[in-house]
């Protein structure tokens, strides 16, 4: 028997022009709307939250500084207390607004850590729920989502509109 699994959203990956360009600089500066094709939650002059593209789990967000930094200590006192003011408010928002049973929260520093996008640092916000995950991330490398980016965004954008 064959399984299918099917990620409509992916095509949008597939069929959209690519670019050496850093994805959190194109995202900076845009605001929340339904039709950003960055799906911006938030956006403060410092930081601003975004969805994440390719989510490790349902409601997956990331917060980035503004500005192009790779690390921690590049940020001055002050965006690094706004950035992690930031990080907090967004936590609240996904608890009002999906009441995960616990958070992962994380940041990946340099690609021996992980980080997919290495110079320009992001705190990647996880939601979680027991029983979320299965063996299909561990044995096909396959995450399965219980709802669309779109759908998910439009979820969470209210909570987000008062932070």
């Amino acid at each position: 028997m064959t399984t299918r699994l099917w990620a409509l959203w992916r095509m949008e990956y597939l069929l959209e022009e690519k670019t050496d360009e850093c994805v959190f600089c194109l995202a900076a500066g845009n605001i929340p709307e339904k039709n950003s094709q960055f799906r911006v939650l938030a956006a403060r002059t410092n930081e601003f939250t975004i969805l994440n593209k390719y989510p490790y789990s349902y409601a997956h967000i990331l917060v980035s500084p503004v500005r192009h930094v790779k690390s921690l200590e590049e940020l001055s006192s002050s965006e690094a207390e706004s950035f992690f003011k930031l990080v907090v408010d967004s936590q609240t928002a996904i608890k009002k607004a999906i009441s995960p049973e616990g958070i992962n929260m994380g940041l990946n520093i340099g690609k021996a850590a992980g980080a997919g996008i290495d110079q320009h640092i992001h705190m990647h916000i996880v939601p979680r729920w027991t029983g979320d995950t299965n063996f299909m991330p561990v044995l096909n490398e396959c995450s399965i989502l219980p709802g669309h980016l779109d759908n998910t965004y439009e979820q969470l954008l209210p909570h987000f509109n008062n932070i």
